[in-house]
């Protein structure tokens, strides 16, 4: 019997990659220090990686799909892995469309875990805002808030009580290691 992957779920602005305001170009991708070795970790452990993304900037004109998956092409690039996440997803929407793959709706989790066979309850949310968060909480995700991007601001709100606060996507993904071993 097949046993469900467990799944990573990444926001990506501000957690994997630097956040650069409605990015177009693809060269101006800097990913955070020491990202693709915690990505390369998580993956080492078994997890499963899945990028969730909110891009408004698409519906706003700013930026097309296809800057997008230039922007993503680049983005593995620099990790130095083209398969480092089993499914990349984004919401193309702005929030007045009210549709249900915006985060903090789950429609992005949700069709993962269905494509991969994952439970939600048993994955892990890991990002910078309340959105992350919030999506994270509302599907039964272990949440991990990172301090990287809009984190520290992320932090303060009142009420928001993710389950760890990394200062980096490095520290969450020894966290949720440690987590997977009984050991944190």
């Amino acid at each position: 019997m097949k046993t469900q992957p467990i799944l990573v779920f990444l926001d990506r602005d501000g957690t994997v990659i630097v956040n650069k305001h409605y990015q177009k170009n693809p060269d101006d991708t800097e990913l955070f220090p020491d990202a693709a070795a915690a990505l390369a970790r998580l993956k080492a452990a078994g997890l499963t990686l899945v990028l969730v993304s909110n891009q408004s900037g698409i519906a706003r004109g700013y930026l097309t799909e296809d800057d997008l998956a230039a922007i993503h092409r680049r983005m593995l690039d620099l990790i130095g892995d083209d398969n480092a996440f089993a499914r990349i997803y984004h919401c193309p929407h702005i929030p007045a469309d009210d549709c249900a793959c915006r985060k903090p709706r789950p429609g992005m989790l949700e069709q993962a875990a269905r494509e991969l066979g994952a439970d939600l309850a048993g994955s892990y949310m890991v990002g910078d805002s309340e959105a992350d968060i919030r999506v994270g909480q509302d599907v039964g995700a272990t949440t991990v808030l990172v301090l990287t991007g809009y984190g520290e601001k992320t932090r303060a709100i009142p009420g928001l009580a993710p389950d760890y606060v990394a200062a980096n996507l490095a520290d969450a993904a020894a966290w949720i290691i440690r987590r997977e071993r009984g050991e944190a």
